[in-house]
């Protein structure tokens, strides 16, 4: 039994000894060691990653109790516990910081110590006690907790999350490229003029990256969702019945609706991480997508009357402090701050990844804390895009269609029938006398008006192919 005194601590034990824990912290022992160790950044672990531990918790109880490893009384105690903490009803005590040991050990008995508290309250577990380590943490070590919680909030957090926010906003440019398929603008390399494209082309270049995305990164779920649970220690599943882990992952399969495996080989699970750093590495890979995408839009909303000026993204808030009427892209550019933070949270898991020594991960906390946080910034962020940019925003075609009649680069289209020497004669003299290519093509091609008008006629460049006498 715990003392509670005057100040407002109670004393509580672990094998190292007695300490102070505040009174109402339903914590114990070694969650305020770690308190007291890890004052290092204030962040704590992510809402995801505690729902994950809830979650495994739960499913080891039920699973144990099953196996007769549990009295009924202490199981169901522990699975009400812990469905508590999966829901976010205990947030608050959950104070350990990131920067932790590295095989969060400290986070792993937080949850066993706060979920014994909650089932010792009551007496919802008989007569016997429920202990953090002989119950809770029944079957199972740190090691392959941790591991484990990666592997399930990640996995929630892209199906419930990432995933639906990929697919709405490449939906929500589909729908804008077909509005705006027919529209025939400038195309750029180099951000220099190019042959003619429409924006259903070019948004459609965008959703197609956004399809890449997702097919990559669902594809890396496949290996994600391979549970290192009843690895135990190292590997081997000391302590652990030899079913444990494959039934929990049924376990969990079943409470989430999202599919779970034991890992075949518990080893890995333990000591290396890849399948995080090669999700990671195809959040990258959106990330970088992103860029692309919401530079796009920065370019070409730029002006008003200065800048490209092809499109009008709606105004969300005004641009400066000091000019009046400005209006900035503001949703494009904290894409591209997402993105950023996305792609060097990759290099931080990189890093982590490696460090794996012998049997085990020792940067776990931080893989888990980068991993959840580039899910859940590139979710909020894609959202954002589709619903307050390209839902509303508008094509300035009287602009679009000025620039591309006097795009000399169309010339390439009469290269086939008059040579590319005379094409970029036609092409120099149009951009130094600021006239349309039509115009001066029908001074110097020898070609007729009629013929001219076909061939350069910016739609039908759009479609490819040759285009002959």
């Amino acid at each position: 039994m715990s003392k509670v005194s005057k100040s407002g601590f109670r004393t509580e034990h672990d094998s190292m000894g007695e300490l102070q824990v505040p009174a109402e912290a339903l914590w114990g022992a070694q969650t305020q060691r770690a308190v007291e160790n890890f004052p290092v950044s204030g962040q704590r672990m992510p809402r995801a990653f505690i729902r994950a531990l809830g979650l495994i918790k739960g499913a080891a109880a039920e699973v144990n109790t099953g196996l007769g490893l549990l009295p009924k009384g202490v199981g169901k105690a522990i699975q009400s516990a812990a469905t508590e903490v999966a829901i976010g009803a205990h947030d608050g005590q959950f104070p350990i910081d990131v920067y932790q040991t590295g095989s969060g050990t400290s986070s792993n008995m937080n949850a066993n110590e706060v979920i014994a508290t909650l089932a010792n309250l009551g007496g919802k577990a008989g007569k016997t006690a429920v202990h953090p380590n002989d119950h809770v943490n029944l079957g199972q070590s740190s090691n392959d907790v941790i591991p484990t919680a990666i592997r399930v909030s990640a996995q929630l957090e892209v199906v419930e999350s990432l995933l639906p926010a990929l697919k709405h906003l490449r939906k929500t440019i589909d729908k804008r490229a077909r509005n705006l398929g027919k529209i025939v603008k400038t195309g750029r390399t180099h951000l220099m003029d190019a042959m003619p494209l429409t924006f259903g082309q070019e948004f459609g270049a965008w959703s197609a990256q956004l399809a890449s995305a997702e097919d990559r990164i669902e594809d890396a779920l496949k290996r994600l969702r391979r549970l290192p649970l009843g690895g135990t220690a190292i590997g081997t599943g000391i302590n652990a019945d030899p079913r444990f882990g494959g039934k929990v992952a049924r376990a969990l399969s079943a409470s989430t609706g999202v599919k779970f495996e034991s890992a075949a080989n518990k080893f890995e699970g333990l000591a290396a991480q890849d399948d995080a750093v090669e999700l990671s590495g195809q959040l990258n890979a959106l990330a970088v997508a992103l860029i692309k995408i919401a530079n796009d839009l920065r370019w070409m909303n730029s002006g008003p009357l200065a800048g490209l000026g092809e499109l009008e993204l709606p105004a969300l808030q005004p641009g400066s402090s000091i000019m009046p009427g400005k209006v900035n892209p503001v949703i494009p550019e904290a894409t591209v701050m997402v993105a950023a933070q996305v792609i060097g949270h990759h290099t931080a898991i990189t890093v982590a990844g490696q460090t794996g020594n012998f049997q085990l991960n020792v940067a776990l906390p931080l893989i888990a804390a980068n991993l959840l946080d580039s899910i859940q910034l590139l979710s909020n962020v894609m959202n954002l895009l589709a619903d307050k940019v390209f839902v509303g925003l508008v094509v300035k075609q009287e602009r679009v269609r000025e620039a591309l009649a006097r795009n000399p680069i169309l010339v390439t289209a009469l290269n086939p029938i008059i040579g590319y020497e005379k094409a970029a004669a036609i092409a120099k003299r149009a951009y130094k006398e600021q006239r349309p290519v039509l115009d001066v093509a029908l001074e110097d091609s020898g070609l007729s008006e009629a013929e001219l008008k076909r061939l350069l006629d910016p739609a039908a460049l759009t479609l490819g192919g040759i285009h002959d006498h």
